[in-house]
């Protein structure tokens, strides 16, 4: 009974999600059009380039391995022949210390072992939808037993809760959903400054979003790099196939010039600045402009979250 009326809710909100289309507002910071978007990737495609390391795409909360295989082609579609690319379903992860073992395996098994420290896995930039992405920065953090965690050069979030899921907040037995709600105690642990390891990351939404909410889509003290929705589609649930998104991705793949532009644009009707700046020292930037999260230590995150 409790998993249909789950099933009704997030149907409801993706109905309601995907008649809020924003297509009159344009991204001062993000200009694209999805007309532009299409022909930018259908030129990619035509002429593709190499990537500098192996991507890993992670898929979401109730996301099936056809999902990210779909995320996959698209990104497979515009570099050469040999670039390495891997996917990875979390739907029967029941935890987040399960996806994190599922990640760091999937990444092993696709690229080997190829790093002499036996303490990261072989370096990779990661595109994670949704939950992905707090896996992704769960999976990197500093851990004390002696396990291997995954190394990330860039982290390329798509409607990622990093401050929590307004549809979390309507009360779940899952354990991992629990853990998206706003002020979890893994939230807090990921997104507190620990300067052991670092990797740039970029965080995309789409307005509209009902199941994440935009604001919740950056960490702390950042604002996203934010598309309008568009018509008939859900704003969280189709954002992994936006081509704005998937362009600008692209683009820092192939190693050019992307689309979004410094500073990123405050979401539509927020203030000119993130709403917490007090914790600018949770993030670091780079001389480029970009800006770097740092870990959290696991095995902290593990037992305060079982107290």
């Amino acid at each position: 009974m409790f998993q249909h009326l789950c099933r009704l809710t997030f149907l409801l909100v993706f109905l309601l999600s995907a008649g809020c289309s924003s297509s009159e507002q344009m991204n001062p910071s993000f200009p694209l059009t999805v007309r532009e978007a299409k022909d930018a990737l259908r030129t990619m495609r035509d002429d593709p380039k190499p990537f500098d390391r192996p991507v890993l795409i992670i898929g979401g909360w109730a996301n099936t391995r056809m999902m990210t295989a779909r995320l996959a082609g698209a990104v497979r579609a515009v570099g050469e022949d040999d670039i390495k690319i891997e996917h990875v379903s979390l739907l029967s992860a029941s935890s987040f210390e399960k996806c994190r073992e599922r990640v760091i395996q999937a990444v092993d098994r696709a690229f080997g072992d190829e790093t002499p420290d036996v303490g990261e896995t072989l370096e990779v930039d990661v595109i994670g939808f949704s939950m992905g992405g707090l896996v992704a920065r769960y999976a990197a953090a500093e851990r004390t037993d002696g396990r291997r965690r995954l190394r990330i050069r860039r982290l390329f979030t798509i409607g990622t809760p990093h401050r929590g899921a307004d549809m979390a907040e309507l009360g779940t037995f899952e354990r991992r959903a629990s853990d998206m709600r706003c002020g979890s105690a893994l939230l807090a642990l990921l997104n507190q400054h620990v300067p052991a390891h670092e990797y740039e990351m970029y965080c995309y939404v789409r307005l509209g979003d009902l199941i994440v909410g935009a604001d919740n889509t950056s960490p702390p003290g950042e604002h996203p790099w934010w598309v309008p929705n568009r018509p008939f589609e859900g704003a969280h649930h189709d954002a992994f196939r936006d081509p704005r998104i998937i362009a600008d991705i692209a683009r820092h793949l192939r190693g050019e010039t992307p689309f979004i532009r410094l500073p990123a644009a405050p979401l539509p009707g927020t203030k000119s600045k993130p709403p917490d700046e007090s914790t600018s020292d949770i993030i670091n930037r780079d001389p480029a402009g970009r800006h770097a999260t740092a870990g959290i230590t696991a095995q902290t995150a593990d037992r305060d979250r079982t107290d």
